[in-house]
């Protein structure tokens, strides 16, 4: 019976979800960022450097920058790809028409680092 009395009277005086201070409670959500303008030509980047290279596998990239011209422009990246015999890097070149942003043309260089 006393513990039923003392349930009662913490429910009472405290509230649902007042047990604790709320600042005291560290809840963690995830951080909506924005999507950046490169994504697209990133996934590009990678759809089509796997096309190119069956046999080693994406396991990292990096977005370069971006060179803007006035009738076209290069999204700039680097992939890191592994394959069964060796690890290398290929700078991707994705060239596009500003207006219709239809790809102009493609360009890979491997790089050992």
């Amino acid at each position: 019976m006393k513990k039923l009395c003392i349930c009662i009277f913490l429910i009472l005086i405290f509230p649902q979800n007042s047990l604790f201070p709320i600042n005291s409670i560290q809840t963690a959500f995830a951080q909506q960022k924005p999507i950046p303008p490169y994504a697209k030509w990133g996934q590009v980047a990678v759809k089509e450097t796997q096309k190119k290279y069956p046999d080693a596998r994406v396991v990292d990239y990096l977005h370069i920058g971006k060179v803007s011209g006035e009738h076209s422009s290069t999204e700039k990246f680097k992939l890191w790809l592994k394959g069964s015999q060796k690890e290398f890097g290929v700078f991707v070149d994705i060239e596009f028409n500003n207006q219709t942003e239809k790809i102009m043309k493609i360009t890979y260089r491997e790089t050992p680092r």
